[in-house]
């Protein structure tokens, strides 16, 4: 295997006269009212904290809805896992995440449903191709969180419908046992030892992140932003040369060998598998300098939220510096690692557990890009790889 360094709430209440207090104890002017909270169609409507009552106030509406409606976050996903616990345990809320390891598609899907009251999708977290297209849709509630200024300018929608949160670059992972050579680049990707032993994260015409993988490749290849064809034209020659398996990878396919080479953000490549596999220095990671691809993920709250307070503090909690300090522990990039390294808040062990990059971080192509690449690869993905008799 190559060593190349690219591997590896209580009120006061003082006393006033009881002839005051027989009264109005707010009158004696000695106690110290709780927060107003807003109704459940001003929260609902609420583009900002402010709007909200304030944060003293979201918080306590939030607690008193208890409860966070989620979907597709998987618990080994950029560290839901811990981020969710950080957000159930500092507010009393629980958040509830059905089909965890469904793909952007079937969120925004979910968010289109009509359903009970009390079971409409609250928050989701999607591509920014799919946030945006949602946003267009006029699907999502338009908040601006308090941190909008430190949001890069490209990374969040201009009128506060989404957020980039966190982000990653393409990779290659590779089970070391069962591989002689593991592959560095897309280049190596086609050689012939890899037959029958190449994996994407997913079907690209439903998942963001099999689709930046398509996307990395048409860079090795001649391709850019604005072209993403040699993309899917790289996967068809995999497909011709049998090296591609049109099968989703999971820990017990690696285990196994049946997915041995897999196609993936670096985050999922470098701490999911590894953590379960339990064989770190059997499983290599590297970013292919050939096809150098960083992509971000955007969170975004259901126009028809359940609990639109929780929503909204979630919303809040994920770009505190708490959670995104979180976000590295899984090896993802958050979106505001810069602030936070001029601030001297970032968490600069965990920093530098990330993948070492081949060059100087790329420019990510915009959601109006990736909008059009996902179009192109839906028309002609199934063409490029399907070679049933």
């Amino acid at each position: 295997m190559s060593t190349d360094r690219r591997r590896h709430v209580l009120t006061a209440v003082p006393a006033c006269t009881a002839l005051l207090a027989t009264f109005s104890l707010t009158g004696c002017g000695l106690l110290e009212s709780g927060p107003e909270i807003p109704d459940r169609a001003t929260l609902s409507r609420a583009s900002s904290v402010d709007e909200a009552g304030g944060m003293e106030a979201l918080v306590e509406a939030a607690r008193q809805e208890g409860r966070l409606n989620a979907v597709a976050m998987s618990a080994t996903w950029a560290n839901y896992s811990d981020i969710i616990a950080g957000f159930e345990k500092r507010y009393g809320i629980d958040v509830s995440v059905e089909n965890p390891d469904g793909t952007s598609q079937d969120a925004i899907r979910a968010v289109q449903e009509d359903r009970a009251e009390g079971k409409a999708v609250d928050v989701v977290e999607v591509g920014v191709a799919q946030a945006q297209s949602a946003a267009d849709e006029a699907l999502f509630a338009r908040y601006r969180i308090e941190r909008d200024q430190d949001v890069p300018s490209g990374r969040r929608d201009p009128g506060s419908a989404w957020y980039a949160n966190y982000g990653g670059y393409i990779s290659i992972g590779c089970a070391v046992q069962y591989m002689r050579i593991c592959p560095d680049t897309f280049e190596d990707l086609l050689k012939p030892e890899y037959k029958g032993k190449v994996a994407l994260s997913g079907d690209p015409t439903k998942s963001n992140s099999a689709l930046s993988g398509v996307f990395a490749a048409a860079l090795s290849d001649g391709g850019s932003f604005d072209d993403i064809t040699p993309g899917v034209e790289f996967f068809a020659k995999l497909t011709d040369q049998g090296n591609y398996i049109p099968v989703k990878p999971t820990t017990e396919s690696i285990k196994n060998g049946k997915t041995p080479i897999v196609i993936n953000w670096d985050f999922k490549n470098s701490t999911s598998w590894r953590a379960l596999l339990h064989t770190n220095a059997q499983w290599a990671v590297a970013i292919p300098d050939d096809g150098v691809f960083a992509g971000y993920y955007a969170t975004a709250i259901n126009r028809r939220a359940a609990h639109p307070a929780a929503a909204r503090l979630w919303q809040e909690y994920l770009f505190s510096d708490e959670a995104q300090n979180l976000r590295l522990k899984g090896f993802a990039r958050p979106v505001l690692m810069k602030p936070m390294q001029k601030a001297g808040t970032l968490d600069v062990i965990a920093a530098g557990w990330l993948p070492r990059l081949p060059h100087d971080q790329p420019v990510v192509p915009s959601s109006a890009q990736m909008a059009k690449a996902s179009k192109v690869v839906g028309d002609g993905w199934g063409r490029a790889t399907d070679r049933t008799p």
